[in-house]
């Protein structure tokens, strides 16, 4: 199991005690802001570097573009493999295997430090 799994079935179990039938889709709108957060702050980096480089590759809007197709591409990919039944063979997986459990509240503030990251990066 990746660490994306692990972190999803975190979010999952604890949204699985109070809101069963909305468990699954907020541990996949989790997972895809995280993902989305990383992909922003690479973009941003790569963005900075470049610019400081005087390459010209993209312009801004076509950066931004690009940046929300891929994150709808991610949303898709992941409502794909975590909708079904490879979800319920993960589940059964994690569950033979002793897996990391991680703070809830630390996980939730994972995709804003990152956000927050790359709007410091991109002032820069």
């Amino acid at each position: 199991m990746t660490t994306f799994d692990q972190i999803l079935f975190n979010v999952f179990n604890h949204f699985k005690k109070r809101l069963p039938k909305k468990a699954n889709n907020i541990a996949i709108a989790y997972i895809t802001l995280l993902q989305a957060s990383i992909v922003l702050f690479l973009g941003v980096f790569f963005s900075v570097f470049l610019r400081q480089m005087r390459v010209s590759t993209m312009s801004s809007h076509k950066a931004w573009i690009l940046f929300v197709v891929v994150c709808i591409a991610l949303y898709f990919k992941n409502w794909i493999q975590y909708s079904g039944k490879k979800r319920i063979a993960l589940n059964a997986k994690k569950t033979k295997v002793k897996t990391k459990s991680y703070n809830i509240y630390l996980l939730w503030v994972l995709p804003v430090a990152i956000i927050g990251l790359s709007i410091i990066l991109m002032q820069a």
